[in-house]
């Protein structure tokens, strides 16, 4: 496809504090490194740390109000104003949150628009519990999402639920990292029987099942990098079942000290549980974490990680998440040699396709088309 050789300004319009969002900042270099001038717009907090100099520009709105209904009427406000008064070519609401302004700006300011699903933002645990909310977002999705002009998500079952409903091509782009290459695997020291867990500490991660299994399982510790809403209460969980020498919290860990701990572990982790459509039709970007570091995983029989193992058989999958079974299928990693090695080398040549220097082209390959069309 033609490539653009004029830069086009892009704003991209996010609701977090910018700081830890990895898949804004491969989106964002990409799209700078191609030729487009990037603007990415989030909120600062009060604990928010100073920016990283990118390549691309970095916005924070300063809210009075930093949760409930509040917090999205201010934000989205400022959003709209900010795009009144701003000159760009495109914008690109990034979920639900983001897309109300986008929307509305349309008809002031007609501009190429994007809309990137992170996930099935109406079925997230937290709205499913709440349906009345959940009905408001879901009024907001069906009046914005038919506004944009080109669509993208996370993972092929979420294209396929949004294309059904809306009668609109989604496309997908994997949240993947970028290509370890095996050369710089083999100067990490593999460090045994580490398991590793690496995301927010929430509820429906499963990890009260995870540790919980520990108890079940000989010679191995169970790694937790990150912190979160139940961290405390899982805390106390450690301390019931007396597994705190089996138990390490490692707290919110950077990025790129992140990829060296992951690379030391032996079992990856990513344990949702079935509270929904959005965790149901997930792929977490943990997951290609653990391919690309060579570790074989466990996760639930989910379509999307189904598929995975259809292609490249590089985790176990779970069909319930009762401690007996985790810790089952822990124990079958960590000592059946012979399942170990197929699965990490699995995980080895898939890592050579599932990257984001692949997903890459089909991101500019979607924006370059529709600034040219435009």
């Amino acid at each position: 496809m033609e490539q653009i050789t004029h830069q086009k300004h892009t704003i991209l319009l996010v609701s977090n504090d910018l700081s830890n969002d990895q898949r804004m900042l491969r989106i964002c270099n990409s799209l700078a490194k191609n030729g487009y001038r990037v603007t990415l717009v989030g909120r600062k907090l009060k604990n928010s740390t100073p920016l990283t100099p990118e390549i691309y520009e970095q916005k924070r709105l300063k809210c009075f109000f930093n949760n409930s209904a509040l917090f999205y009427a201010e934000y989205n406000i400022r959003l709209l104003l900010l795009l009144f008064v701003t000159k760009y070519d495109g914008i690109c609401a990034i979920d639900l949150d983001t897309i109300l302004p986008v929307a509305l700006i349309s008809y002031v300011k007609p501009r190429v628009n994007f809309y990137d699903a992170h996930e099935y933002f109406t079925e997230v645990p937290e709205l499913v519990a709440r349906p009345s909310v959940q009905n408001v977002w879901k009024k907001i999705e069906k009046f914005a999402v038919p506004k944009m002009n080109y669509c993208y998500t996370v993972c092929e079952s979420l294209s396929q639920l949004f294309e059904n409903e809306y009668g609109m091509k989604f496309y997908t782009i994997k949240n993947v990292p970028f290509r370890l290459r095996a050369e710089s695997l083999t100067d990490v020291p593999k460090v045994k029987k580490i398991i590793l867990y690496q995301g927010a500490l929430n509820v429906g991660r499963g990890l009260e099942s995870a540790i919980t299994a520990m108890q079940f399982v000989e010679n191995a510790k169970l790694h937790l990098a990150g912190k979160g809403d139940i961290e405390q209460q899982l805390k106390e969980l450690v301390f019931r079942l007396n597994v705190t020498d089996k138990v390490i919290f490692l707290g919110n860990i950077a990025p790129k000290e992140l990829k060296k701990i992951t690379a030391t572990a032996s079992i990856g982790l990513n344990l949702l549980e079935n509270l929904g459509l959005n965790y149901y039709f997930s792929l977490a970007n943990k997951t290609f974490d653990y391919i690309q570091a060579g570790i074989p995983s466990l996760n639930m029989d989910f379509p999307e990680y189904r598929k995975l193992n259809s292609e490249f058989e590089t985790s176990l999958l779970l069909n319930n998440l009762s401690p007996s079974t985790v810790a089952q299928n822990i124990n079958a990693l960590l000592n059946n040699v012979t399942l170990y090695n197929r699965l990490k080398i699995n995980c080895l040549e898939a890592a050579k396709i599932w990257n984001w220097e692949s997903e890459e082209q089909k991101l500019i390959q979607i924006y370059d088309y529709a600034f040219k069309k435009k």
